[in-house]
């Protein structure tokens, strides 16, 4: 009888969790702490909705474009050590050969069985410079498309987020009552998200959940408290 075969799932797009968990993140976060804030000092949801759409707006696009930037610095370096690497390789080839040799025996690779690898990955100059990136540096070639996808992303993410906070102060003329709704809303929103992200990074779900909303309780406390104190 033929052994079962091993299937192995591993959950690879970590950069876009990573995007979606800074978005989401920060839009729950900040938009709940401002209209928390502004309910302790105004008499009308109308400005918390018009603040905290405008807040939402403003770190929609500072987040992406602060996405967008970081990736950009991810290609550029990558680019900008690549070269360092090709000049390398042709300037100084054995200094080059003995680090692929020192990388190798890391592994345990040693005698004939290393000699003929090492042969193997200097004989093709581009397989020798992306070994040497991948095992040398620790750098991965990034997705030239990542950085507008990382903007988008991470901006999407933030309006979602931002607008649970707000969306009670958009159905009713209360304040009292919308804040109320935001409260509850937005802490099973944080919970939620909390929760998704400990499934997704491979933490304790329960945990993470737990952290996220006592992070998103805690800025919302004290910019209510603050508001009061001084409005």
């Amino acid at each position: 009888m033929p052994a079962t075969p091993h299937i192995e799932k591993h959950f690879t797009a970590t950069e876009t969790v990573r995007d979606v968990v800074i978005g989401m993140s920060d839009g729950l976060t900040v938009p709940f702490a401002l209209a928390a804030g502004l309910s302790a000092a105004v008499a009308s949801t109308n400005v918390i909705v018009t603040a905290g759409l405008a807040e939402v707006a403003a770190g929609a696009i500072a987040m992406g474009l602060g996405g967008y930037l970081a990736a950009r610095t991810d290609i550029e370096h990558f680019a900008s050590e690549t070269a360092r690497e090709e000049a390398e390789i042709e300037k100084m080839r054995d200094r080059e050969i003995l680090e692929v040799e020192g990388v190798l025996r890391g592994y345990g690779l040693e005698g004939e069985p290393l000699n003929t690898v090492v042969g193997a990955i200097t004989a093709d100059r581009s397989r020798w410079i992306e070994f040497m990136m991948r095992f040398e540096l620790g750098l991965e070639k990034p997705d030239p498309r990542r950085a507008l996808y990382s903007a988008l992303t991470i901006g999407f993410a933030y309006i979602v987020g931002g607008l649970v906070p707000l969306f009670p102060y958009m159905t009713t003329s209360s304040i009292d009552e919308a804040l109320r709704i935001s409260v509850l809303t937005t802490s099973i929103a944080l919970l939620v998200f909390g929760a998704a992200k400990g499934h997704f990074t491979g933490l304790n779900i329960i945990r993470s959940a737990l952290q996220t909303l006592v992070v998103g309780g805690l800025a919302a406390a004290a910019a209510f408290s603050l508001a009061r104190l001084f409005g």
